[in-house]
């Protein structure tokens, strides 16, 4: 079983205290790991008036740090009991895409845990939002939390994706299988597994299996395997019977119904890169993380940080 060992909290800009601070704080008292909080802070006005006055700006800079430093340590200070362990930094430098990915390269965490940020659509029309830069670039599991009506989570469901070759995807259903038993069973929660067929839909991803178009016997020949495949990892990772699950249709819009029909605290799926930079496995999530009906674990393929 995945064992998590350092779980990283990126801690937004602003001094509050929001869902990401339970979730990442109830998962690290679950599962014994270490729990390490950054906050990104710069402000520009401060950086601007350094160039006039550098060492009066430094000072104000270091006294501006100072307080966001004592308020992050403050938060940390609630969550240090038993063997727990929690450290702070706060770093000056904007919260972009390229920072954060540094920093995770070189905290080397199992788990990065983030509050999610909803985006119009106008806006992401113009540009590629932060979180959704994120899935696609974080080296490691990444957790985007809307709530923490459950710190620690009660119902968490694993949802795979059997409609692709399983060598392509780099083992990615056995890995989000992996990551949610783990989580269950450190947290006490019941672990559901859902697969999608997506009949109603002609899949262009090259990989993908052309459901659209193929015959009945054929298209049930390809159904039978599906279900032999999804009853093989469930029984592998000893989901009960009542627990599985398997729909048809639009995939981002069956999860999230299902999600939300069900109260879910957490699910659990996969995206992976191939080799052409707009191939991707992961088109489900992008349009999940959209209108999220509850928290989402990303899983990423078998990976080094660089």
């Amino acid at each position: 079983m995945l064992k998590l060992k350092r779980i990283l909290l990126i801690a937004p800009s602003e001094m509050t205290h929001t869902p990401a601070f339970e979730r990442a704080h109830a998962l690290a008292c679950a599962t014994g790991a270490l729990l390490h909080i950054v906050a990104f802070d710069y402000v520009q006005a401060l950086a601007v008036a350094g160039l006039l006055d550098h060492e009066a700006m430094a000072q104000a800079r270091e006294g501006y740090l100072q307080v966001h430093r004592h308020w992050l340590e403050q938060q940390a200070r609630f969550y240090r009991c038993g063997d727990l362990q929690v450290s702070t930094e706060v770093v000056w430098a904007k919260s972009s895409l390229t920072n954060l990915l540094e920093y995770v390269t070189d905290f080397h965490p199992d788990l990065v845990i983030k509050d999610t940020h909803y985006v119009p659509a106008l806006d992401r029309a113009f540009h590629r939002p932060l979180d959704w830069r994120l899935l696609r670039e974080c080296p490691t599991h990444l957790h985007l939390v809307t709530s923490a009506r459950n710190p620690k989570p009660l119902k968490i469901l694993a949802a795979i994706d059997l409609s692709h070759l399983e060598e392509l995807t780099q083992g990615l259903n056995d890995r989000i299988l992996d990551l949610a038993s783990t989580l269950a069973a450190s947290c006490g929660a019941s672990l559901h597994l859902l697969n999608v067929c997506r009949w109603s839909e002609i899949s262009e991803a090259p990989m993908s299996v052309p459901t659209g178009t193929l015959d009945a016997s054929l298209r049930d020949a390809i159904e039978d395997a599906q279900q032999e495949a999804f009853d093989v990892l469930a029984e592998r990772y000893c989901i009960k019977s009542t627990r599985r699950h398997s729909l048809t249709g639009v995939p981002h819009k069956v999860i999230g119904l299902f999600a939300q029909q069900n109260a879910f605290d957490i699910v659990v799926l996969g995206t992976v890169y191939h080799q052409a930079p707009e191939r991707f496995i992961g088109d489900t999530v992008e349009s999940l993380l959209n209108r999220a009906p509850c928290s989402l674990m990303i899983v990423k393929p078998l990976r080094s940080f660089g």
